[in-house]
């Protein structure tokens, strides 16, 4: 007898049960990318190359903008682009800023700005990726790969929302983007160190 008044219950529960497990493998089955945008206060592209074989000077872009659809479920099919003005090229000496800018190299107004937008995206590893894209520099868009590794995704404990944090690198031939002046003596490869951090939208 109470097997009879518990079975429709029981019943119940189940078909219940079922359509939760169904939705959840649907919902992330169908997830779709959410996006951040770099936090500019805490994303750097840092360059480096050869000086006369004497040292390796340094520079660095800063404070850019940019938007990141970061896929958790499936990172391949993320994607980012981002852009900053080719005179917000920090040098640590105002003379070396301003031979960058000249003729001898960018000849850059204010308007100039350096882009990448992501094409593909191959994981290498559980949070390590090949991130292919279009880089315009110069004037010039070539494809670049960068050797990317997510470093963390999870709860800024300051701004107390998502946050994830990324880095890169990769290496330019300078020349390839008609900036080669005095090379080979000032290096012709320049090494790029990329560190993102972003927050997801509101």
């Amino acid at each position: 007898m109470k097997s009879t008044i518990l079975a429709p219950v029981l019943a119940t529960l189940r078909t219940s049960a079922m359509t939760a497990a169904l939705t959840t493998l649907a919902s992330g089955a169908f997830a779709e990318p959410v996006k951040y945008v770099l936090d500019p206060s805490h994303s750097q592209v840092v360059f480096n190359y050869n000086h006369l074989g004497f040292s390796n000077t340094v520079g660095m872009f800063s404070g850019f903008e940019g938007e990141i659809q970061f896929d958790q479920q499936d990172p391949a099919k993320s994607s980012v682009s981002v852009s900053f003005p080719v005179r917000s090229m920090l040098t640590g000496w105002e003379a070396r800023f301003q031979h960058f800018m000249s003729d001898d190299f960018f000849g850059a107004d204010d308007t100039e700005v350096v882009t990448f937008t992501s094409t593909s995206i191959e994981l290498t590893g559980d949070k390590t990726a090949n991130i292919t894209g279009d880089l315009t520099l110069n004037g010039v868009t070539k494809s670049v790969v960068l050797d990317a590794v997510l470093n963390q995704v999870g709860m800024h404990p300051v701004q107390n929302q998502p946050w994830a944090g990324f880095s890169a690198t990769t290496m330019l031939v300078r020349s390839d983007y008609g900036l080669g002046a005095f090379a080979p003596y000032v290096g012709d490869e320049v090494t790029l160190n990329i560190s993102i951090e972003a927050m997801k939208a509101e």
